[in-house]
């Protein structure tokens, strides 16, 4: 029976909606993920989906609470407790639930990440997937969103004088549009080691 109720948690999904705050027009993915996953695998999701190269510390607020990585107390960031260990369904509330989201505490990325509509996963579908999303992430390392959009406008100038160095920079990288092959993949390796733990789970239900 414990096995069985194990299954169940291990196969509930729901809908993450992931916004860059301030961007415009707006950048977004949307992806149905597992709620058995942790914050850390959350966080995993999340830099997929986006495109960004999990470079930088990171953190995940919800009700006013932080989890991340470890951090040793004179780092002087809020007390949080580890991704790790906390899973998604234990920090979801009835319904809609709301989590922000910043990566690269420099530039400091703000995401807001909607997650809503839990419900059973579909037996011939792995988890977590992608489903939609519109514009290509920022670069790593550019000044956040204000650097995100001077860079924009200086490329659009030719009579910025930073015109020819940002070009040369951003040579081949296009806001508006989104490769969503490489976000699959990534969802794949994920969804692949989520089914290694399914047969595990399998298995000692039917020992």
């Amino acid at each position: 029976m414990t096995a069985r109720r194990a299954i169940d948690s291990f196969t509930k999904i729901a809908t993450l909606r992931i916004e860059l705050n301030d961007s415009d027009p707006l950048i977004w993915r949307v992806a149905e993920v597992p709620t058995s996953i942790t914050l850390n695998v959350l966080h995993d999701i999340v830099q997929d989906t986006m495109g960004w190269l999990d470079y930088h510390l990171w953190e995940i607020v919800i009700n006013g609470q932080t989890y991340g990585l470890p951090m040793d107390d004179g780092w002087g960031a809020a007390p949080r407790k580890v991704a790790a260990k906390v899973r998604l369904r234990d920090v979801l509330s009835p319904g809609m639930a709301t989590i922000d989201y910043t990566y690269d505490f420099g530039d400091s990325w703000e995401h807001r990440l909607v997650v809503s509509d839990v419900r059973p996963g579909d037996p011939g579908t792995v988890y977590p997937c992608f489903i939609a999303g519109e514009r290509d992430c920022p670069p790593e390392d550019c000044g956040g969103i204000p650097g995100f959009y001077e860079m924009l406008e200086a490329r659009a100038d030719p009579d910025h004088p930073d015109h020819a160095e940002i070009s040369e920079w951003l040579e081949g990288y296009d806001p508006d549009a989104l490769d969503v092959f490489p976000i699959k993949v990534a969802l794949g390796r994920i969804a692949a080691r989520r089914n290694a733990a399914a047969k595990r789970i399998m298995k000692k239900a039917n020992d």
